[in-house]
């Protein structure tokens, strides 16, 4: 699964490296501890321009609520934050967004919790020894490119009209996402045995096209070269989501 992750570039920064032509007007900060049900930055194809490639940087919420839903307490973004990669194609809440509402989510890299007592392989070096933990204490991690470089998660989103309670209300519409998960590699299976798919730029334009003439880009969706990744042990204090800023990437 991923339920966490972190966001130091620049909203500037963000649009440049994913070539967004619109970027949404309100401010954006670093985020070092983003968890569900926030709004964050996503990058998708144009909707409201003739010109069907152009990127937009907008603001959806993290936590799917799917199109059909009858009320915001169905999905409150607490179970659908996440789409699993192996039922994206064929699930009701998944199957749709899959087909044509498929969008990038910047981060600098996520969060996960360690069993207790076990150990992670950090790249492809040397496994080292987790720390000590009290009883029933988990160790979190920091997952990042080795190259230091932003990254990409898959990810999925649509759109929910509430119902009108009289029809003088103005519709009022919520956009939503969530990260597609697949299995772990090797760097993340000591730690949890999911992790959020991580594109290539490369496949960026193909994971964002619309053209449903083409089937969806199922072959994008499997775990990201261990390689390239490190995982680090970090500050515990990152797992309450009040807690944020630089020093959530430091080990305690």
């Amino acid at each position: 699964m991923c339920g966490r992750y972190f966001r130091s570039s620049e909203k500037q920064e963000i649009a440049e490296r994913f070539r967004a032509g619109k970027v949404f007007e309100d401010p954006l900060t670093a985020d070092y501890n983003i968890a569900p049900t926030t709004f964050q930055p996503v990058i998708r194809l144009s909707r409201d321009t003739g010109d069907g490639d152009e990127r937009e940087m907008v603001l959806l919420r993290w936590g799917l609520v799917p199109y059909f839903a009858t009320s915001l307490k169905e999905f409150k973004g607490l179970t659908t934050f996440n789409a699993r990669a192996e039922s994206v194609a064929t699930s009701a809440t998944w199957s749709e967004p899959f087909k044509r509402r498929r969008c990038l989510i910047p981060a600098d890299g996520f969060y996960e919790w360690a069993v207790k007592g076990g150990e992670a392989r950090f790249g492809a070096g040397p496994k080292r020894p987790a720390k000590p933990q009290a009883k029933g204490a988990k160790q979190p991690f920091a997952i990042t490119l080795t190259n230091g470089e932003p990254l990409a998660f898959a990810g999925l989103w649509d759109a929910w009209k509430e119902p009108k309670k009289s029809p003088q209300e103005v519709d009022r519409w919520l956009q939503s996402f969530a990260i597609v998960t697949t299995e772990a590699n090797e760097v993340m299976a000591p730690i949890h045995e999911r992790m959020p798919v991580i594109l290539h730029p490369r496949d960026w334009e193909e994971w964002l096209d619309r053209d449903e003439s083409r089937p969806p880009p199922v072959h994008l969706l499997r775990p990201y070269e261990p390689e390239a990744m490190k995982a680090e042990q970090c500050n515990p204090a990152v797992g309450n989501v009040r807690n944020n800023g630089p020093e959530m990437l430091n080990s305690a």
